[in-house]
């Protein structure tokens, strides 16, 4: 019996699926394993908890896992693959191979064919592929400089606007419910924090937007908003640059900030459908873990064939 591992090395959460030809036999969920945002130590932890307590849960082994795959943020970059693979291989002897989180959901998503996965977590990133196999994307770059629409960003952007409205006289009920989930005094302390290195935790921010939103409040309705309109642009500059091979490839999203944000999906929806009438939008959010696991047994296969 061959078993394979598919991990989705998120920046919040780890997710690990364990299988073997034809089903899922264990998930497991751990904290975030993105090395470029938290470091080699916690992806260490994370990745090593979430491959040991599936294999714990399946009753298998680390050493009967006969492939990996695993999706994570900068795994174009050889020192970052080789960083996590190195990570992997300290509790399996597995053939690991590691590519980038968007192709996993990708996979999970639309398999081979083609189709365009607009990735909205802690980064964002829209990545297609025509008919013909082609792929292109937008945004990803960082969350210093870009990921627009992510969580990181909506965070980052809710104390910019604060701030702009601190010079503008007006005060905003978001304002106090930042301060209290960053455990801060005053915007002084804000601005301090915002601008520590490394930075702070903008992410933790995003929950706390869409609570004043919840409650009507214009500024974090506006961040949605600007959110979801944001991930639009990108998503509409990837179907251009793949039309005219697949002018109708559907469009289907994951990440938490659309998992959470029913306006960020509604805003996002619209815009899209409003430049391209008639797209094909999916409502089901996607996996990405299951794209993952998905490569890990197609790669097993081809090997042994």
């Amino acid at each position: 019996m061959a078993y394979y591992l598919g991990i989705d090395g998120g920046g919040t959460k780890t997710r690990c699926a364990l299988g073997d030809e034809t089903k899922t036999l264990a998930t497991a969920v751990t904290g975030g394993s993105n090395v470029i945002r938290l470091g080699e130590a916690t992806a260490r932890e994370s990745l090593h908890a979430s491959v040991l307590e599936a294999c714990a849960t399946a009753k298998v082994r680390p050493d009967q896992i006969h492939r990996v795959c695993i999706g994570a943020a900068g795994a174009a970059r050889p020192e970052i693959a080789s960083k996590i693979k190195n990570i992997l291989a300290e509790v399996t002897p597995a053939a690991i191979e590691v590519v980038g989180d968007m192709v996993i959901a990708l996979e999970a998503a639309f398999g081979t064919g083609p189709g365009v996965i607009v990735v909205a977590g802690t980064g964002s990133i829209v990545y297609g592929r025509d008919a013909s196999g082609r792929t292109a994307r937008a945004g990803g770059w960082g969350f210093a400089i870009s990921d627009e629409g992510s969580g990181h960003w909506i965070g980052k952007q809710a104390v910019s606007a604060i701030l702009r409205a601190r010079d503008s006289g007006q005060e905003t009920a978001l304002a106090s419910l930042i301060l209290q989930a960053w455990s801060l005094h005053d915007l002084v302390d804000l601005v301090e924090a915002a601008n520590a290195t490394p930075p702070p935790d903008f992410p933790r921010l995003f929950p706390v937007v869409m609570k004043a939103a919840a409650e009507r409040d214009s500024m974090a309705r506006g961040l949605l908003a600007d959110a979801g309109s944001q991930l639009a642009g990108l998503t509409a500059k990837v179907v251009t640059g793949l039309m005219p091979n697949s002018p109708h490839a559907p469009v289907a999203m994951t990440g938490s900030v659309f998992r959470q944000s029913a306006e960020v999906r509604q805003v996002f929806y619209n815009c899209l459908h409003a430049r391209f009438p008639g797209i094909v939008v999916r409502n089901e959010l996607v996996e990405p873990v299951d794209g993952a696991l998905a490569l890990a047994r197609r790669a097993g296969k081809s090997k042994a064939g």
